[in-house]
């Protein structure tokens, strides 16, 4: 092999030029570790970037926290913009166990290597000591054993009948070292040789302590990483130092504690402090572990809850034959499908299998009431496998993303009808990731604005076979069945509602725009976005504490009821979905406030379409710039004055940008009907 032919040439150099087989080592490591001294700069340096962009990449998980796909989108983003490899630091491990197996080929091969023997005699001295010695041949080290044969003055008369001088020089080899073999693995009959893998083990154990205390990168990892590591490192050199010649096992060592004098070297050349903001990732560290700590205690599930997923699980997969499956994020998402499912199983026999991740979801409660009901409680780490396992002729889903990121299509049927379900009534294109929907085979669409939107998607994507269904919106039929308009009332109530994104009216304007509205004859609601109150708790309570003594302002972080949003005589918001369910439900304005865009795929403008969420703003509203703040009571006492002449307008539109109004539940239940029929009657040929 030819690299290991060049280690064997080194270590013969440097063994005739010390005469000391330990030495020659010892030299040997510290040239391996000058040659590989680049690379060990560019992993300080990468490890220093890694650092650096911590609080970064921790700001990232806390705003998107839960939100797996979203956070590792923003990671693969920040790694790109700031050129940091996280497989950098594997190269220089990489290298040493390639060194390290050399080096165990050139030891244990002293004949080949270091005396240069004639390979043909090599085999001639290997076949005297496995027969004299009763010793394998094809043994590893069986050079070793012809070294301590011929030492030992063992067999020479038929070792030098093939080559006196060769011998002479065999015996000439000096493998001794500080009163070590280096030719010895640890046995019973050499007792002291048991002393290399503990040395071993004691060399890893300091280069791990070390390690943790100047390693820019270790010193950041947990504890449990931390001592994992150095337990396991430890006991692989003691399993090293007992199955290797002692020679390797001085290699291994000499390389863990020149390590130590490299990183200490390092740390004092490219000093980590003068490149990373230890103030601000130890705030964030904090920060991203009380929203751990936090979730840790609410998300832990009890014996019943994982009782019930693997009884689910299996109940599941017991069933064959299954028509119709829908899935669940959570007990909130039943209301997109409502209409449609009710309807399913009003009038058919279709079963109708319902996972959820939401142990509480009210599904299991309706189950008493329609038979052919049945639910399933799968979390997420199950429902993986569930997916890909998935046997059925049509599943209904409003998870974007399908295939894209951990959640697969099934492996197991290829001809299963994905079918996705909006979650919002504004831009397809614009508000979800890139290719979202590229791998469902039917999209559901509210109006004529996401149709047109997943049309030319389509031709862009080339997605010859993806269907479009003109659907509706089965939510919105549901509120304006249920919406009832209050009386009016002298005190008009204002709802602040903001979008959940960065630069949102919370970040840049609320307060301005509570400053010009708190004292007026309003009633003041600060509605945040749910994730506002998970991952803004401080900002949260501290509104909650300015305004509290203002009757005027109520800053609401119960979300179990939606009566204060439609009972709200005008809502401002900016880049918010509910504005137009809002709007098109009560037939009321918007006032939006021109943050920037929320944009989720920065490629929409791909398609020669503009999103509703841009052209819709000023159809039901009003938009108005940030550096118009101060007008905001103008405004918003014009708008309400001019309430009633948004109405029919409001009103006309909803009734073209809205497909099926009112009806939204059927159309979509009979086409996953008529789906299940033709699934049934192709299987039938």
């Amino acid at each position: 092999m030819f690299f290991t032919d060049i280690l064997g040439n080194i270590m013969k150099f440097l063994y005739e030029l010390v005469n000391n087989y330990g030495l020659a080592i010892i030299i040997f490591t510290l040239i391996s570790k000058i040659i590989l001294l680049p690379l060990s700069i560019m992993v300080q340096n990468n490890s220093i970037k890694m650092i650096k962009i911590t609080p970064a990449l921790n700001k990232i998980k806390i705003k998107y926290f839960g939100d797996k796909d979203q956070i590792s989108e923003e990671e693969a983003n920040l790694y790109k913009k700031e050129k940091y490899n996280p497989f950098i630091s594997l190269f220089p491990l990489i290298i040493q166990i390639v060194i390290l197996l050399g080096l165990v080929e050139v030891i244990n091969h002293p004949l080949t290597y270091i005396v240069k023997v004639d390979s043909n005699d090599i085999d001639k001295y290997n076949l005297i000591v496995s027969k004299e010695n009763n010793i394998n041949i094809n043994s590893s080290s069986i050079e070793l054993d012809v070294v301590n044969d011929i030492k030992n003055g063992n067999h020479l008369d038929k070792y030098n009948k093939i080559d006196r001088d060769t011998v002479k020089k065999i015996k000439d080899l000096d493998l001794n070292f500080l009163g070590f073999d280096l030719s010895w693995v640890a046995s019973v009959e050499k007792g002291i040789s048991y002393l290399v893998p503990i040395i071993a083990g004691l060399s890893a154990l300091i280069l791990c302590i070390g390690q943790n205390k100047m390693n820019v990168l270790q010193k950041e990892q947990s504890n449990y990483n931390k001592y994992g590591m150095l337990l396991l490192s430890v006991f692989l050199s003691l399993y090293l130092g007992m199955f290797v010649a002692s020679g390797v096992a001085l290699y291994w060592i000499i390389s863990n504690l020149l390590a130590i004098l490299q990183q200490y070297l390092l740390n004092i050349f490219i000093n980590p402090k003068k490149y990373i903001n230890y103030k601000e990732l130890e705030e964030t560290n904090k920060e991203l572990n009380r929203l751990k700590n936090i979730d840790k205690a609410k998300g832990k599930r009890s014996i019943e809850q994982i009782r019930k997923e693997k009884q689910d699980y299996k109940k599941f997969f017991k069933i064959v034959n299954k028509h119709l499956v829908f899935y669940s994020e959570s007990n909130g998402f039943y209301k997109y499908y409502k209409g449609t499912i009710e309807y399913i199983l009003n009038n058919t026999n279709i079963v109708i299998h319902y996972i959820t991740s939401d142990y509480n979801d009210n599904i299991f409660k309706m189950e008493k009431e329609y038979p052919n009901l049945k639910a399933y409680y799968i979390e997420e780490k199950k429902l993986i496998t569930l997916m890909m396992k998935m046997d059925c002729d049509v599943l209904v889903m409003t998870m974007p993303d399908i295939d894209t990121y951990h959640i697969k299509r099934s492996y197991v049927r290829k001809d299963i009808e994905y079918i996705y379900i909006p979650h919002c009534m504004d831009s397809l294109n614009m508000t979800m990731r890139y290719k979202s929907c590229d791998h469902y085979d039917t999209v559901f669409v509210v109006g004529p604005s996401q149709e047109e939107e997943m049309v030319k998607t389509n031709e862009l994507h080339k997605l010859k076979n993806r269907k479009i269904f003109k659907w509706g919106y089965t939510l919105l039929d549901d509120m304006i069945n249920n919406y009832h308009e209050k009386k009016p009332s002298k005190v008009k109530t204002i709802l602040i509602s903001p979008s959940w994104q960065k630069d949102n009216i919370i970040d840049l304007c609320l307060d301005d725009i509570l400053d010009k509205l708190k004292d007026k004859d309003f009633n003041i609601i600060v509605r945040p976005h749910p994730q506002h109150v998970r991952h803004m708790k401080d900002r949260i309570d501290s509104l909650k504490d300015k305004y509290k003594d203002n009757k005027n302002v109520l800053i609401q972080t119960d979300f179990s009821s939606n009566d204060t949003v439609f009972n709200a005589d005008l809502m401002i918001t900016d880049w918010s979905g509910i504005a137009y369910e809002y709007s098109f439900t009560t037939l009321k304005p918007v006032i939006f406030i021109d943050t920037p865009m929320k944009v989720m795929n920065p490629n929409y403008e791909e398609i020669d379409t503009i999103p509703s969420n841009i052209w819709l703003r000023n159809k039901i509203g009003k938009s108005i710039k940030l550096t118009e703040i101060k007008k905001i009571d103008k405004e918003v006492d014009t708008m309400l004055k001019d309430n009633l002449k948004y109405k029919d307008s409001i009103k006309k539109l909803r009734s073209e940008f809205v497909y099926n109004l009112g009806s939204s539940d059927i159309e979509g239940a009979n086409y996953i009907i008529e789906e299940i029929q033709k699934k049934i009657k192709e299987r039938r040929k």
